[in-house]
């Protein structure tokens, strides 16, 4: 009989909060992070919920598909017109205690590099900032540590925030940069206070980078498993996808899913998604390849 095929380490589980996500006894499944933008102009149109009442439907939607976090953002990524502090405090914040009301067993994820807006939004309930701009305000780091909810560490290559890439060059090499700034970023979250279990590393596809960096980083996701925190894979109808395929946002669906399984099967643990049921669905397919979780109904050849 032949040796079983090698399965992929996974990266650590995430702990917010004290509680392990992902986990059902003894099966294992990566986790989902829906987005969800309080934004007019987020690249992707469905994902953009300005309404209050529209905005609630959708994270009861989202948790209802199978996502254990919701990801706010108040601030397009990319260039646009521009958002304050207080503005963007305005637009999250009191919709993170509205989710924390209605759907207590959602955990609420705030997009943010501002950490002012990251020290509201924990006040409000947020259990995890995701500082998708990698440290560009040094504090909010501390913020998440005093208050000790979790925070994604980012790579950028140095952009500042909302700023397209142009000409990006690794001259090191982009996994060495990206291994060593995701590795120091993640220590320090440490040292600041923030729980190990609750430091998520992202290579943060297409920030700093062009489609040839973000599909390098995607087959060298069982490096950025290895580092010893957990993984966010931010894949969702990016740039990456779209370029690879030619293809507009709203037709990335199939591209973002397989691009899902190649890093769920390489031992990414949370991935960041628009299409929140169809990717609980890769993942959980996944997992049962991976031998770490069984399928939902197994009666074929036993009924």
């Amino acid at each position: 009989m032949a040796d079983p095929a090698p399965v992929p380490p996974s990266s650590p589980p995430l702990v917010l909060r004290g509680r392990e996500l992902g986990r059902d006894g003894r099966a294992v499944r990566p986790v989902v992070m829906a987005v969800l933008n309080r934004t007019t102009d987020s690249f992707y149109a469905p994902a953009r919920v300005p309404d209050d009442a529209a905005a609630l439907a959708a994270a009861e939607r989202a948790y209802a598909d199978g996502a254990e976090i919701l990801d706010v953002g108040g601030v397009r990524a990319g260039t646009g017109d521009p958002v304050d502090e207080a503005e963007e405090i305005r637009r999250v914040v009191p919709f993170v205690a509205a989710v924390r009301a209605a759907v207590p067993d959602l955990l609420v994820s705030v997009d943010t590099w501002r950490a002012g807006v990251a020290r509201a939004a924990i006040d409000a309930g947020a259990d995890l900032i995701n500082d998708t701009w990698a440290g560009h305000d040094p504090h909010l780091v501390e913020v998440a540590g005093a208050a000790g909810v979790g925070v994604v560490c980012s790579h950028t290559g140095g952009a500042v925030p909302r700023t397209d890439p142009h000409r990006v060059e690794y001259p090191g090499g982009l996994l060495d940069d990206v291994v060593a700034t995701l590795r120091r970023s993640a220590e320090r979250a440490v040292a600041s206070g923030v729980p190990r279990a609750s430091v998520l590393v992202d290579p943060t596809h297409d920030f700093g980078k062009n489609t040839w960096h973000s599909l390098e980083l995607l087959r060298r996701t069982g490096t950025l498993a290895g580092l010893g925190f957990p993984l966010l894979m931010a894949l969702s109808r990016k740039d990456f996808v779209g370029e690879t395929l030619d293809l507009p946002a709203d037709e990335r669906l199939e591209g973002t899913l397989a691009a899902t399984a190649v890093a769920a099967w390489l031992g990414a643990r949370v991935f960041r998604a628009h299409d929140v049921q169809a990717t609980r669905r890769v993942l959980d397919l996944v997992a049962a390849v991976r031998d770490e979780a069984p399928p939902a109904a197994a009666v074929r050849g036993l009924a």
